[in-house]
């Protein structure tokens, strides 16, 4: 009896087949044209080079970039760890600063109505424009110089976007706080924090992609030879682009990893979200 009783318990639990087909169907119709697509670019794209005997220094096949990219797998992996370590502690410390001046200036409105325009003007200036200058600080071997040019370029989207998801809340919701005469550290908890939840991940999105240009531009400028940066510059100086296009597959690896990862984490910190729902849906 007791079997049959959790039988019948899990089967309650459980999520209908019929809704999980429907799941998976759903998903496979929202992925299947991306996938389609992509496949059918590289497909075009092998064709093009081999009709019109295009020059491997000009456009390589991907069949060739495939082969460079195992060929040299070991080191792509060499390559690919130490930029991404460069992306992951620029974008660590560029984030938190962020989050905290954001909470910081959320408190006091003169301080964000002086902050604000500061940073969308800082935010529009190009990542070359602070290469040298990071690297003129640090040295052009310093790791650290990639890991300030990342802080530098993803602080101004993350402290714009927390800033706004801490000030854009419903009045309604501050009048109702208010009425129970509750301190600010108790709105901040309860009301401003958990509406900045949606801005602060659309900002860790971004900034997620920007960490990894800015770590690989960075090294364009100069850095050591276990750099992507300085391993794709290298390469395209002795002509050899496959190898170069081997190396942006990995920088393009860990871009798109690295958005998958804030993604997975954001469905489990705000299922409650409408972005989130309607992507599950």
């Amino acid at each position: 009896m007791a079997n049959a009783a959790d039988k019948v318990y899990a089967a309650r639990l459980a999520p209908p087949k019929e809704e999980t087909r429907v799941s998976w169907q759903g998903r496979v119709r929202y992925y299947l044209p991306t996938v389609v697509i992509f496949l059918v670019v590289l497909v075009l794209w092998e064709i093009f080079v081999r009709v019109f005997d295009i020059k491997q220094f000009i456009l390589p096949a991907p069949s060739a970039i495939l082969d460079s990219f195992i060929t040299n797998f070991s080191q792509m992996i060499g390559l690919g760890i130490y930029t991404g370590t460069e992306a992951l502690g620029g974008f660590i410390l560029g984030c938190g600063l962020g989050i905290a001046v954001a909470l910081a200036t959320a408190r006091w409105t003169t301080a964000r109505e002086t902050l604000l325009p500061l940073a969308i003007a800082a935010n529009s200036v190009p990542i070359i424009a602070f290469a040298p200058i990071m690297n003129n600080w640090f040295g052009v071997t310093n790791q650290f110089s990639k890991i300030a040019i990342v802080v530098v370029i993803t602080f101004f989207p993350m402290m714009i976007n927390m800033t706004r998801g801490l000030t854009l809340v419903d009045p309604s919701a501050l009048e109702l706080m208010r009425s129970y005469a509750v301190n600010e550290w108790t709105v901040l908890r309860e009301v401003r924090i958990p509406n900045s939840l949606p801005y602060m991940f659309n900002a860790f999105k971004i900034c997620s992609t920007l960490s990894l240009i800015g770590a690989v531009v960075g090294e364009f400028f100069g850095g050591t030879l276990d750099s992507l940066g300085v391993f794709i510059t290298q390469e395209a100086a002795r002509f050899r682009f496959e190898d170069s296009w081997a190396a942006i597959i990995i920088a393009s690896l860990l871009g798109i990893g690295f958005y998958l990862l804030i993604v997975a984490v954001e469905r489990l910190v705000i299922p409650w979200h409408a972005s989130v729902r309607k992507v599950e849906e």
